[in-house]
């Protein structure tokens, strides 16, 4: 067959065709764009998609393999946690039912967006050709017919295109797959598919076919920038880099040690950017901003530059723009991204983190700051080591602080090991705790912090990467959010430890809530009393261990930190996925980061508690800066 010779198929095969020719490529090294599909059928979609998936299955097995889901947010989550561990170089594809099935997919598509991870979403759409309208789950908007339930996926989508006709699928598949491998813009990219023109016949040209590969670019520096940059370093006498994500994810982790060692400037970390550094390097500070180390914080206070590469500055890591105190603070930014180039008002470098970074060494070579700052970076990177030591061995009695639950793990783990973690009070003391050795060992979905990712995003890190063991760390508040998907682990032989921290309710948000005067309020899992009629009952009787082993998961059980490093060191003898059940204190408090984070107080309030942090919210928020210091 030549590529011009034309192939009768249907809509949906086509795109599983199309899908199983694409690959990536960088620097020479080219891999499947897609290592499958993922999906839950329904009307919406089983004609089509399912068709199309059941056929290539019969007669090519493996072009695009098909892995059932329990729960359309999860996959979303496994495919975001699979492109994260490959370097965004691969992902999966989701395929959903219309209505519910695909608003589900909704809350996957902003985080892989947010956190700009390829995923590609292929919802069922209503009928195109409106036959009886309003169909089932059809939303009928008096506004336009044209507007259906996945009009909501545009705004935290990169790419949405809703096939109409046939004939409109070639370009739109070609544009879908140039928002996902775009390195500065890519994220969840939407392909609505109305169900009936998903088994529509057409014949498509066999180019469309064509084993094809998509070249991930290293964008390099435009030479009157680097002159810029290198010009605002030189003049720093207490520089400090903030390395975040786009360092990992351009593979430039040697570029960076290379570059910090040679001009002397310790490195700070993001949530995505942690293991940039071995935690025991010299010019390793940790994890900065509201959930950073002592060693980052008080460095970033007195910095007159901040040098940060592939990050966006959160709030977090600007500790909602109080971390850097220094009043006429400068920015480089080096990031392949020109819309997080230019945040802070900083000098922008608009290129690939690698290139940057090799760029940057040439023009600073022979320059570095003075001796002693690199050994005064080191000295309080070894005190907040020690701080660590302490919170992983605290005895806490008569139950155990998650600090030690954090070391148990920590050591389990060893140098390969990958922790994976999302939200609650967890991810803010991996941040600081966690002992990184390896740049694909923390994995701490921090953009969107969804409560829910931990197990389906564990099964995407291990689909990613089968010869390292990942350790999810879960509380019992997200793990009531979305457990569903250790069925899908059970099926697939996928081998995660599951560490469940049950802790009685919100650790997270009721420390928070201490602080803005709110008393934890509705945070923990309690019976509704019938004489204060609050929920400030005894303790619900959940058994979640129960819930898992029900599921068809190991499950052991530790009530101490001893009986939980024997667990963990049974679980990495088990050829499937384990759950590890350990109750905690969540009122034994973290190392704190001395930083501070933004979240509003009310301004009046007959409670004393709010009137008292609405007085600590006043001053804090007087050390906000705006970082808009005008170029030189």
């Amino acid at each position: 067959m030549t590529g011009d010779e034309p192939v009768r198929l249907t809509v949906a095969q086509a795109i599983v065709r199309f899908l199983a020719a694409q690959h990536s490529e960088r620097d020479g090294v080219e891999q499947p764009l897609f290592a499958g599909c993922f999906g839950i059928f329904g009307h919406g979609n089983l004609a089509g998609l399912g068709q199309a998936l059941l056929e290539a299955e019969l007669q090519t097995p493996g072009a695009l393999r098909y892995y059932q889901a329990r729960n359309e947010q999860a996959m979303v989550h496994i495919a975001a946690g699979f492109a994260r561990m490959r370097n965004r170089l691969a992902t999966f594809a989701c395929t959903s039912s219309v209505g519910p099935g695909a608003t589900n997919m909704i809350t996957g598509a902003a985080l892989a967006t947010i956190n700009r991870l390829p995923v590609l979403l292929l919802p069922g759409d209503v009928f195109a050709t409106r036959p009886a309208p309003p169909v089932l789950q059809e939303l009928e908007y008096p506004g336009g017919y044209d507007v259906s339930v996945n009009d909501a996926f545009r705004p935290v989508s990169v790419f949405f295109d809703r096939i109409w006709r046939p004939e409109q699928l070639p370009s739109a598949l070609l544009g879908a797959m140039r928002a996902l491998t775009d390195p500065a813009a890519t994220g969840a990219v939407t392909l609505a598919l109305p169900q009936d023109v998903q088994t529509e016949a057409r014949d498509w040209p066999g180019a469309l076919f064509a084993r094809r590969v998509w070249h991930v670019p290293r964008p390099v520096p435009e030479p009157a920038a680097l002159a810029r940059t290198a010009d605002v370093i030189r003049s720093a006498a207490r520089p400090v880099i903030v390395a975040g994500g786009g360092v990992i994810y351009s593979d430039a982790t040697a570029e960076l040690r290379a570059f910090a060692e040679a001009a002397g400037i310790p490195v700070a970390e993001t949530q995505a950017g942690k293991g940039c550094l071995p935690y025991d390097h010299p010019l390793a500070l940790g994890a900065i901003g509201s959930t950073g180390t002592t060693a980052a914080n008080r460095i970033a206070a007195r910095a007159d530059v901040v040098i940060g590469i592939g990050t966006r500055y959160s709030d977090f890591t600007t500790a909602s723009r109080t971390a850097f105190a220094v009043p006429d603070v400068r920015f480089v930014n080096v990031n392949v991204a020109p819309a997080d180039a230019v945040k802070l008002a900083g000098t922008a470098l608009a290129a690939d983190a690698r290139a940057g970074l090799t760029a940057l060494a040439a023009a600073l070579a022979g320059w570095s700051t003075a001796p002693g700052y690199a050994a005064e970076a080191r000295a309080l990177a070894q005190a907040w080591d020690q701080t660590v030591g302490r919170a992983y061995a605290l005895g806490h009695q008569p139950l155990p602080a998650q600090s030690e639950v954090i070391g148990a793990v920590n050591d389990a783990a060893g140098p390969r090991g990958v922790v994976v973690c999302a939200a609650g009070s967890m991810p803010g003391e991996l941040h600081r705790l966690w002992r990184t050795r390896d740049p694909k060992g923390y994995h701490v979905e921090y953009g969107y912090s969804c409560m829910g990712y931990e197990i389906a995003g564990g099964l995407g890190v291990k689909l990613a990467d089968p010869g390292r063991e990942v350790f999810v760390l879960v509380g019992d508040g997200s793990y009531l959010m979305m457990a569903q998907e250790l069925v899908t682990a059970v099926q697939e032989g996928i081998k995660i430890i599951v560490v469940l921290v049950q802790n009685h309710g919100f650790a997270s948000i009721g420390g928070l809530s201490e602080t803005v005067g709110v008393e934890r309020f509705g945070t923990q899992y309690r019976y509704r009393d019938a004489r204060t009629g609050r929920l400030d009952g005894g303790h619900l009787p959940v058994d979640l261990a129960a819930n898992a082993a029900s599921l068809g998961v190991r499950v052991l059980r530790a009530q101490t930190i001893a009986e939980l490093r024997a667990a963990l060191s049974q679980a990495a003898g088990e050829p499937g996925p384990v759950l590890v059940h350990i109750e905690t204190d969540p009122m034994v408090p973290a190392p704190a980061s001395e930083a501070w984070w933004d979240v509003p107080v009310a301004e009046v309030a007959e409670l004393d508690p709010t009137r008292r942090a609405r007085k600590d919210y006043e001053v804090a928020k007087e050390k906000q800066q705006a970082y808009l210091r005008p170029p030189p």
